[in-house]
């Protein structure tokens, strides 16, 4: 079996659709949010995703990181500055992901008014696999 088909313990699904098993993994709001401020806003500790614009409750925050990093989107590094904080990274799995977050980006703007300027909506329309690949480089993936 490749390396990317291996699986952890057989969880408990509504179907083995597909769809149905992304959305079952990443398919809540916060957890997409969260992916979203790790790799298109730089946040990487707990009090950096508290002061995102959504005000996610703190025991929410926790059970999605905890979640995220279960599922192995994310992996939580002890920062070296102060043993306390924990450093939150996407793992290969989680920065797949992004291609997905752009195209749902994309389409949003095609049928809905929302907050980011068209400047950069047009670096991502037009960015593609550059961006991917900046991505990658960033979080030491290539």
């Amino acid at each position: 079996m490749p390396a990317y088909k291996k699986r952890r313990k057989a969880a408990k699904r509504r179907s083995q659709c597909p769809l149905n098993i992304a959305l079952e993994l990443i398919g809540d709001s916060w957890s997409l949010l969260i992916m979203r401020d790790i790799l298109f806003k730089g946040f990487s500790t707990f009090k950096d995703f508290r002061t995102s614009n959504e005000g996610v409750a703190t025991n929410i925050l926790a059970d999605r990181l905890k979640k995220m990093t279960a599922n192995g989107f994310i992996i939580a590094v002890r920062s070296t500055d102060d043993r306390r904080v924990m450093n939150y990274q996407p793992t290969r799995k989680g920065l797949d992901l992004a291609p997905t977050m752009v195209a749902m980006m994309l389409w949003v703007d095609k049928y809905e008014s929302h907050s980011v300027p068209p400047q950069k909506i047009a670096k991502l329309a037009k960015g593609g696999d550059k961006y991917f690949h900046e991505l990658m480089t960033r979080f030491g993936m290539t």
